[in-house]
């Protein structure tokens, strides 16, 4: 008996130049092309989507300014329909933050955690038994500032993360130049202090999002102002990340603006991508398997304008880049023995997309 795969692709967007939200895809896993699997959900900002464990659910922030009546933004909980792609909306709660812009489930599928960057501030929320979201449990709130003074006059929680035994909950502070550290309380469902309750990057670095190694024994921060990509040793029975190195995402001679964005890491472990928004290039790395450190491999154009996420899926064959700027998700074909990226020549057109996430089952 042969078996296989099933990939779906959701694309979380900017709604302001028309689109409806959440565009639902299938992918090819021979060609990489994507064909539109079923109706867009309709939502307003879906900018950062985050799947349940179970893949029965999907979440996506509301990156507004008021919901549903309350200052600030709020989440959406939808149902997965695995035969057509299509999302069904169950329910929509406030985050009681400004600018939520990234969001996680926890392993055991019981919270989700969202941060919300303008406020500085991370929302614990409870799922129900349905998948649908209770009222928010905690918000906790970050406190500082960095010395570049128009992007770090306070506190931008930027994404959560949480580690693979499930225990501890990181959250890159864009604002504060600080990893913040979290004990994960699942009996009461709170976020506690940590010990030490943060690591502390470069000055202005502006810490954004962090990926896990596959063996857990490594973390990545890729670092938004000043576009480098940190390499931390984890002690995951500690909950302890220590920086050992940092890499420059961009070119040697490269002068222009330029902010990094995403960071994912090959899933055999052997490579590390981090979008440039500036460059407009996916920057490409060898891991060192027994020190985890990053050994600049060159830059692919990302296929467009501002590369503001993107995708890994978890066969490591294809990597989707969603160009915020110019309106285009590129499929790239990964090889697995270089980590270098070679464009499949499938895009599709949808307006402002800021986020890519994948679902891929076994069939037959």
């Amino acid at each position: 008996m042969t078996t296989d795969f099933v990939s779906l692709v959701y694309v979380g967007t900017y709604t302001a130049k028309g689109s409806a939200g959440i565009y639902v895809y299938r992918l090819d896993a021979l060609s990489g092309a994507l064909e539109m699997a079923a109706p867009p959900a309709t939502a307003r900002n879906p900018s950062f989507l985050a799947v349940a464990p179970s893949k029965q659910h999907l979440y996506a922030v509301a990156e507004v300014d008021e919901f549903e009546g309350h200052p600030g933004g709020g989440v959406y909980a939808f149902a997965i329909n695995h035969q057509s792609g299509e999302l069904t909306m169950l329910n929509r709660q406030p985050t009681h933050g400004r600018a939520p812009c990234h969001l996680c489930v926890d392993a055991s599928g019981r919270y989700l955690l969202v941060a919300n960057y303008t406020s500085g501030t991370v929302t614990l929320l409870p799922i129900q038994a349905d998948g649908s979201l209770g009222a928010a449990l905690q918000i906790v709130r970050h406190q500082g500032s960095g010395p570049n003074a128009r992007r770090q006059e306070g506190p931008h929680a930027h994404s959560v993360t949480i580690d693979p035994s499930n225990r501890f909950a990181f959250v890159c502070d864009l604002g504060i130049d600080k990893v913040m550290a979290y004990r994960l309380d699942l009996d009461n469902g709170r976020l506690l202090p940590h010990s030490p309750p943060w690591t502390e990057t470069n000055p202005g670095a502006g810490p954004r999002h962090l990926a896990f190694h596959p063996s857990f024994k490594f973390a990545y921060v890729v670092n938004e102002l000043d576009s480098t990509v940190t390499t931390y040793v984890y002690n995951q029975s500690a909950g302890i990340l220590t920086a050992v190195h940092t890499v420059a995402t961009l070119p040697e001679h490269f002068q222009a603006a330029n902010t990094c964005a995403d960071v994912h890491v090959l899933p055999n472990g052997r490579f590390l991508y981090a979008s440039n928004r500036g460059h407009d290039s996916i920057a490409i790395f060898a891991i060192d398997p027994s020190t985890g450190t990053l050994t600049p491999r060159g830059h692919v154009s990302s296929g467009g304008k501002t590369p503001r996420n993107f995708a890994i899926d978890p066969t490591g064959t294809y990597l989707l880049a969603a160009n915020q700027d110019s309106d285009n998700v590129v499929v790239f074909r990964i090889d697995g023995e270089t980590g270098w990226l070679a464009p499949t020549g499938h895009e599709i057109a949808v307006s402002m997309p800021v986020c890519v996430k994948m679902l891929t089952w076994s069939v037959g």
